[in-house]
């Protein structure tokens, strides 16, 4: 258990010096490539399949290979404790240039579901060693704000991302994605050399300790785990309806291919505003006060959304505020999960990205029965009562750690 005041309390700065920041922006769009590569073969399964000349499915089963990889980064997070971020980051990298260059090069199917669970397991190698350099680094005052910043990664990948994406397979067919993506990420890979000081060696105690023991000491940290299930049950909540809302459109409105793209940009509006919000105010209400605040409001949320269903600007409207409030409460979370274990911060939270990832996988199995059962009255129900667990698992979380200075 967490006990007295955090050890970043002490090591972070409440003031950014101007080689810090430059290191966290280029860092940052460093993942909104490894966002990118997660995100765009999800639109643009049917062009992937038609160059490959497979059928739908066998493009689907790659993709549920790219989220599958990222569960496994909880093993990573030890590594990334022991031999450092930049390493780690480095790593991600060129996981994600090997794999995305191999299709380009080598456009097979067994290449390409290669090159996307490389992606996933890119991502989960990156963004927990880059959320541990931050936490290490900024006060934890600052936290929320930059954190919120960093996150606009996430948003900028649906808003930036794929509509590149969309003009490159456009205009140089489906291959084109992959090889901007590798290019860019050796590109990646000399920018962190570049901005990022060389690691030293930890001499903290669980950072040293041996690679199964800090699974252990996770394993036994009540608070920790109490996060974990917050992140497991809230990602299996908005999966549950995000697996199903392009049915819902398409269904009850009989939009076109493009109407339904009005739909993901909204997606894209909304967590590039939640990101701002956490940034400007989370700091501000107290971590712990933003997450249960956006986790009431989610529950609410889920079960209100049916009686927007009457008019496509209406629905489209629940669906802004829902992505809205779930991004701006997952991106509190994650900010505050920085200090949830200052001396092994990516274990911590290459565990939170498994746990959300394990999460996913479930709202996915669930969303389609549960939609065929009952529909959108049926999938807002179920991600209510599912949010409702991630609320008491979250309080649970703070009550283990009574007693330290995390607000």
């Amino acid at each position: 258990m967490v006990k007295g005041k955090p050890e970043s309390l002490n090591n972070g700065s409440d003031v950014i010096d101007k080689k810090l920041a430059v290191s966290i922006i280029f860092a940052t769009i460093c993942r909104i490539l490894l966002n990118t590569a997660r995100r765009f073969p999800y639109p643009f399964a049917p062009a992937i399949s038609r160059g490959l000349g497979v059928h739908i499915a066998a493009v689907t089963s790659m993709i549920a290979g790219n989220q599958a990889a990222g569960i496994f980064g909880i093993f990573l997070g030890p590594v990334a404790d022991r031999i450092g971020y930049r390493t780690m980051m480095l790593s991600g990298l060129l996981m994600l240039a090997a794999g995305m260059l191999a299709v380009g090069f080598f456009p097979n199917y067994w290449i390409v579901m290669s090159a996307l669970v490389l992606s996933g397991l890119a991502k989960s190698t990156f963004d927990p060693a880059f959320l541990a350099y931050v936490g290490e680094r900024i006060s934890f005052s600052k936290r929320g704000f930059v954190i919120g910043l960093t996150e606009f990664s996430w948003a900028g990948s649906t808003l930036a991302g794929i509509p590149l994406a969309a003009f490159l397979i456009d205009r140089f067919g489906w291959k084109a994605p992959f090889f901007a993506l590798g290019i860019l990420g050796l590109a990646g890979m000399i920018t962190i050399r570049l901005t990022i000081p060389p690691d030293v060696k930890k001499t903290r105690a669980f950072a040293s300790a041996d690679y199964f023991g800090a699974i252990r000491n996770l394993g036994k940290n009540r608070s920790a785990l109490g996060m974990l299930g917050f992140i497991f049950f809230i990602s299996a909540a908005n999966d549950n309806l995000f697996v199903v809302y392009g049915v819902w459109l398409e269904k009850e409105f009989n939009l076109s291919i493009l109407a339904l793209g009005l739909g993901t940009i909204a997606i894209g509006l909304a967590e590039f505003l939640g990101e701002s919000l956490t940034a400007l105010f989370s700091d501000r209400l107290g971590l712990k006060r933003s997450v249960v605040a956006g986790l009431v409001i989610s529950i609410i949320c889920y079960g209100v959304l049916p009686f927007f269903g009457k008019s496509f600007p209406f629905a489209l409207g629940g669906l802004f505020v829902v992505f809205l409030v779930f991004e701006f409460t997952i991106v509190s979370s994650i900010s505050l999960c920085t200090e949830f274990l200052p001396g092994a911060r990516a274990t911590m939270l290459s565990a939170y990205l498994a746990a959300s990832g394990l999460g996913r996988v479930l709202g996915a199995l669930t969303g389609g029965p549960v939609w065929l059962l009952g529909g959108l009255p049926a999938i807002g129900i179920v991600s209510s009562l599912i949010s409702l667990l991630a609320l008491v698992s979250i309080l649970w979380s703070f009550k283990q750690l009574k007693g330290a200075n995390i607000e």
